[in-house]
């Protein structure tokens, strides 16, 4: 959650033409990894909650992409947008550590 809070403010500051564009995608993506991450833990299932965990991590791939796109662009300066790639490195961390964990118990 801190990591979406992080990208919604840190695209505040966008310029209003992305408002649809980067912007978009990018809080899209930030919202998803902690969505998915609920939904999963929700299932019923460790092979569900599993799968939900991929696609967070792929929407951490997503972000990561997009944030290096806004640096690059100079829509984010190089201190926040590093700031945020740090969050979601370890958000990506802990979640790979999650499905490790329910790996083991389920092969």
């Amino acid at each position: 959650m801190g990591l979406a809070k992080s990208v919604y403010v840190a695209t505040g500051s966008l310029p209003t033409d992305e408002r649809f564009g980067l912007t978009s995608q990018l809080r899209k993506a930030a919202i998803s990894v902690p969505s998915n991450i609920a939904e999963g833990c929700a299932r019923r299932t460790t092979g569900a909650f599993l799968q939900f965990l991929g696609v967070a991590q792929g929407s951490l791939a997503e972000l990561e992409t997009q944030i290096l796109l806004s640096i690059e662009l100079g829509y984010l300066e190089q201190a926040q947008g590093h700031s945020i790639l740090q969050l979601a490195e370890e958000v990506g961390r802990i979640t790979a550590g999650l499905e490790r964990s329910l790996e083991r118990k389920h092969p």
